[in-house]
């Protein structure tokens, strides 16, 4: 029997569980409960490209052997979506603005945090999307183990071509996805 090989450019949209079961996930946009007090996504899943995808899977292994997993509250964001957050929240401090788009509009963007092997949240300090100065990575006013609870999540990141941004604790942008072209591309919910 002949085996089919199927390719796919790493620039695909995948479905993140399709790749991996090494994952926990609170995807955040798809409930009321988020900063917009609204839902925006039909349904939690997390579509990225499947470069990133491949990364976020280094990134996993990593946390696995440090005792954690990732947790994930948000992943490729469909542009028609940003539109929809922007009309909730225009603030481009809070929802970057749709007509330049963002690094969720790409799907190179991730936001996350570990968990311990009872599916709790490691301490960072704050809550995901809290917009304050106590999420920066710079804040030094936070307790010696939030601190190396960030730094955990920051370097397991950083090891697989991720960078953070200062701003908020939780979000990771793929290196190689900061070009990669705005889309608008939706999935399905089943």
């Amino acid at each position: 029997m002949e085996e089919k090989i199927i390719l796919i450019n790493d620039t695909t949209f995948v479905n993140l569980k399709n790749y991996s079961q090494d994952f926990v996930y609170d995807m955040k946009y798809a409930t009321t409960n988020n900063f917009l007090k609204a839902k925006v996504y039909d349904c939690g899943e997390c579509f990225l490209r499947l470069k990133t995808v491949n990364a976020l899977i280094k990134a996993s292994k990593s946390s696995i052997k440090e005792g954690y997993k990732i947790k994930i509250f948000d992943c490729y964001r469909p542009l028609d979506i940003q539109k929809k957050m922007w009309k909730i929240v225009s603030n481009p401090e809070y929802v970057a603005n749709p007509s330049k788009g963002s690094i969720h509009n790409r799907g190179g963007a991730v936001d996350i945090t570990l968990v311990d092997s009872n599916g709790k949240e490691l301490e960072m300090g704050t809550p995901f999307d809290f917009f304050g100065k106590e999420a920066s990575h710079n804040y030094a006013d936070l307790s010696q183990e939030i601190k190396e609870n960030r730094l955990l999540l920051k370097r397991i990141m950083s090891e697989a071509n991720f960078n953070s941004i200062d701003s908020e604790w939780w979000h990771y942008n793929f290196k190689s996805g900061l070009t990669d072209k705005v889309s608008n591309v939706k999935w399905n919910c089943d």
